[in-house]
């Protein structure tokens, strides 16, 4: 895949949270504000919540969710449903998908491994398997600092183009070298500055739980940010 050169073009909304309360209110900024493509995080949602969140999806003025992270309860159906009505075609996934992965035959190349900061890369993991890695950009910031099993894993693999398709970002904070989900101050998104390029994919999904106002200024400063530091 050739890279938009424009970040704005590349980063994606994300409906996120952990409440119902949480996705709805997305969704109402969302038709509020006419956005018709983002990303969808499903990872904190039970079957039940997630049939709730499909029903309003096809009521919404949502038309395209290319970038959906999903969880090792989803059956095969769910991830069809979404590629059929919404064109989603990178399925993220964690390490411990590849022990449930046999029951998404079919999608293989569409899902992409998000990897995990404690350290340790089962044998389990193949990343050859699937379509690539779907690097958490803050995750990352994290690993090269501890220089981390999983820093080493991604990293070795640097010159294989297309396995760096998609991202989830969020925000740093550099004195607990953590992740941050939700983000306090543009500051939070200085560490792109010091990131590899080769790790931004054509598809960025902002995994924060902001609102969806939060977002667009969000979004307009890194992508200034990222286009200011890799036009050089």
């Amino acid at each position: 895949m050739k890279k938009q050169k424009d970040f704005s073009k590349r980063i994606l909304f994300g409906i996120t949270g952990e409440k119902e309360r949480d996705w709805r209110s997305k969704l109402k900024e969302i038709d509020k504000f006419k956005i018709s493509e983002v990303s969808l995080f499903l990872e904190c949602f039970e079957k039940n919540q997630r049939e709730k969140i499909y029903e309003a999806l096809l009521n919404s003025k949502i038309k395209s969710i290319p970038l959906v992270h999903i969880r090792n309860d989803m059956k095969k159906k769910e991830l069809n449903f979404l590629a059929k009505n919404f064109n989603s075609s990178y399925f993220t996934i964690h390490e411990d998908s590849f022990k449930v992965m046999r029951k998404w035959k079919g999608f293989y190349k569409d899902l992409y491994l998000e990897m995990n900061t404690d350290n340790f890369v089962s044998q389990l993991v193949r990343v050859d398997k699937v379509g690539g890695f779907c690097v958490d950009l803050s995750h990352f910031k994290v690993e090269v600092t501890k220089w981390s099993e999983e820093f080493d894993y991604i990293f070795e693999r640097r010159d294989t183009g297309h396995y760096f398709d998609c991202n989830h970002l969020n925000g740093y904070d550099p004195k607990k070298n953590t992740d941050m989900h939700t983000v306090y101050s543009l500051k939070d998104f200085d560490y792109l500055k010091t990131l590899p390029e080769f790790l931004f994919g054509d598809i960025i999904a902002l995994e924060v739980f902001n609102s969806i106002k939060e977002q667009v200024r969000f979004k307009k400063h890194v992508s200034k940010l990222l286009n200011n530091t890799f036009s050089k």
